[in-house]
């Protein structure tokens, strides 16, 4: 019985984990949300969101490993549970970054 609980505490701390920023799945923004803007100010926006994205993709990958540590070490993923995982960031930072590339090409723009 105890095995079945520590079994069940150690897949509930696993699948609670923070994943790598390659692991998040973009959100799906419209590219029409940057189609209005100007090639120089698409590209000013790009370099600012594509920053964002490698701040938080740091911060996404510290929470991981965090958690990886914490698991193996006390059985609770450390840096998710401290409020460490940006998945929803960075998950809508790749899809604006992503839409920005799209309305970019669309419009001929060079990013």
């Amino acid at each position: 019985m105890k095995k079945l609980i520590l079994a069940a505490a150690l897949a509930a701390a696993l699948t609670a984990c923070a994943k790598r920023p390659d692991a998040i799945v973009q959100a799906d923004i419209p590219m029409q949300a940057y189609t209005n803007l100007s090639c120089p100010q698409l590209a000013q926006l790009h370099t600012t969101e594509k920053k964002k994205l490698d701040d938080l993709s740091k911060q996404q990958i510290s929470a991981a490993n965090g958690d990886a540590f914490g698991v193996f070490l006390v059985g609770v993923p450390i840096g998710s549970v401290a409020g460490g995982d940006k998945e929803g960031e960075v998950a809508v930072s790749k899809g604006k970054v992503s839409a920005m590339e799209s309305a970019a090409l669309s419009k001929g723009c060079k990013l």
